[in-house]
């Protein structure tokens, strides 16, 4: 019998822990896919969009904000309404997940250096062919995910699901 917890917790790794898997992974020809955001509540519009995320390659990587980071975002005073080591633990349990990743920072950068992933994935609000790093629509990473020979990925927002949304009923 499979000790589901603990499969889900082995998925939360630290930025090294990472870069090992992936050394395997790579060394195997298996796309790596990464994607990040706060993943506050998850909803319909997470699970879609995330699970769309992992048909674009063999194992999909998660990077998630922190409770410090998502603080510093300023997307509502109350935010976030789960702390970093739930939504970890929620994200984690989808079974299409393979790695998640807390980052610090307000962008994931470091992290997408470090990994770089073969696909890029952020949500349709964003722009995959944008190169303005001023810009509202620019995916961050992208510039170093296409240097490397990487592509870089938009999927369709799930129409009435989003955090937003569900925290103003």
């Amino acid at each position: 019998m499979q000790d589901h917890w603990s499969i889900t917790k082995s998925k939360i790794v630290s930025l090294e822990m990472v870069m090992a898997l992936v050394k395997v992974w790579k060394q195997n020809d298996e796309k790596i896919v990464f994607t990040n955001g706060c993943f506050d509540i998850l909803h319909l519009g997470h699970v879609t969009y995330l699970a769309k995320a992992a048909s674009l390659g063999n194992h999909l990587i998660v990077a998630l904000n922190s409770d410090d980071s998502v603080r510093l975002l300023n997307k509502a005073p109350n935010r976030p309404i789960h702390d970093e080591n739930a939504r970890q633990c929620v994200v984690a349990g989808l079974g299409f997940v393979d790695a998640v990743l807390l980052f610090q920072d307000t962008t994931p950068l470091s992290a997408i250096e470090a990994i770089l992933p073969d696909v890029l994935v952020k949500g349709a609000d964003y722009d995959a062919k944008e190169s303005d790093k001023s810009s509202i629509k620019y995916i961050v990473g992208s510039d170093i995910v296409l240097k490397n020979g990487g592509c870089v990925e938009t999927i369709d927002l799930v129409i009435g699901h989003s955090t937003t949304g569900i925290l103003a009923k």
